[in-house]
């Protein structure tokens, strides 16, 4: 691929067009660089409240037009909220591509939010909690987040609090986007084997009337991370486990680095260290991962599993052992070779993912103002030593930084 077009509008939103071709499908969506952490303490929730309330009515739709606008063609809407980001994209057959644009225009920026749809949409959410909080897997994730990052907004649950939620009305909803909705930090990429030349027309049409709008940032950096061991006694059947650090943000120079450590300690193989040494070896858990979750000013590295609750200590000893691992010896020449070409394979077939694409392609330019191919991501990772892995694990691996969560199951 790589082939990407950038054009900045006069209304300071970026569209960028990926062409791809033998494609029937074309992909697109708004990038926005508002999320969770941009809430207010008595905004908790809002951010994924307005994802949810953007299908419920627009100056011009009702919810049902809304929802069967794309359905109706066998396309799909959707939208989702991070600490972060707000996306809304749209997957259509390439000649109802004007559709989808005016509707994504039409449910980004002209929601009204009316209040009948508010008190359904309210009860929708409270659900979705719920759902949640019985899946301890899920559950601990959430409260992981806590953990980490304590009174920080990116320690809130993206859903917010029962007491958040039902406290919102309709001016709630106004204020966050008078307060946070930026043109100039908006991105709409699309990828899809559609001609510049009708592009050029859709975006003239759809996207050049938006008006601009320039919101000062006042994001609330993370400064000051405490370890903590909490350990909670659960009526489930399988105790979970949470254990993990704050670690490098997104412009860090180590972050690749530290991304491919992850991915030999954690990654989706099923030969990382941690899945041959808990599972494969022991038996101990049906899949444990590890994760790496890049934001301005921090990241959140994580390991989750769950495990019989008679086996909770000796699995954690493991996971510590692991990590040791990594910090005393650094790897081989081979492994090294191995571990670098997993990844590379991991990247190029991630890309194959042409929705997936799209949404990284809108993620990236917000964040680094540039899309990096994957040649350059490629030579970054063959620059990567055995060294620079050993370095970043005992930066972020030491024991004392290391923060521990457990649901504590009864014994089976």
């Amino acid at each position: 691929m790589n082939q990407f077009k950038v054009k900045t509008l006069e209304n300071g939103i970026r569209v960028i067009h990926q062409p791809v071709s033998n494609s029937k499908i074309v992909h697109c969506g708004f990038a926005l660089d508002i999320g969770s952490r941009d809430e207010k303490p008595h905004q908790v929730g809002i951010a994924h409240f307005w994802e949810h309330m953007a299908f419920k009515g627009t100056k011009k739709r009702k919810a049902f037009h809304i929802l069967n606008r794309l359905d109706s063609v066998g396309g799909e809407l959707n939208a989702y909220t991070t600490k972060e980001k707000i996306f809304f994209h749209a997957s259509v057959l390439e000649q109802y591509l004007d559709k989808a644009m005016d509707l994504l225009v039409d449910i980004t920026f002209q929601s009204i939010f009316p209040e009948r749809q508010i008190e359904k949409e309210r009860q929708v959410i409270l659900e979705e909690m719920a759902m949640y909080k019985d899946s301890p897997e899920d559950d601990i994730q959430d409260q992981f987040d806590e953990v980490i990052f304590s009174d920080h907004p990116l320690g809130n649950n993206i859903l917010g609090t029962e007491e958040s939620l039902k406290s919102f009305t309709r001016n709630h909803f106004l204020d966050f986007l008078e307060e946070n909705l930026d043109t100039e930090r908006t991105v709409f990429s699309i990828v899809g084997d559609i001609s510049d030349k009708k592009l050029e027309r859709y975006v003239k049409k759809y996207l050049e009337p938006i008006t601009h709008h320039k919101r000062k940032r006042e994001r609330v950096l993370f400064e000051i991370y405490q370890p903590k061991t909490l350990n909670f006694n659960k009526e489930i059947s399988q105790s979970q486990c949470a254990i993990g650090t704050t670690a490098y943000p997104i412009h860090h120079p180590k972050r690749l680095a530290f991304f491919m450590l992850v991915n030999i300690l954690g990654g989706p193989g099923m030969n990382s260290r941690l899945n041959m040494a808990l599972r494969e070896k022991y038996g101990f858990v049906y899949a444990i991962d590890a994760g790496y979750h890049p934001f301005t000013d921090t990241a959140l590295f994580s390991i989750f599993f769950g495990t019989d609750p008679g086996q909770l200590p000796k699995s954690i000893m493991l996971v510590k052992k692991e990590l040791k691992k990594l910090q005393d010896k650094s790897l081989g020449s081979l492994q090294l070779h191995v571990a670098k070409q997993q990844l590379m394979g991991q990247l190029a077939m991630a890309e194959e993912n042409n929705m997936s694409y799209m949404l990284m392609l809108g993620r990236s330019l917000l964040d680094k103002d540039k899309i990096e191919s994957l040649d350059d991501l490629f030579a970054q990772i063959k620059q990567i030593s055995a060294k620079d892995l050993q370095d970043t694990a005992n930066e972020i691996f030491n024991d004392d930084r290391l923060s521990i969560l457990t649901y504590k199951a009864k014994r089976r």
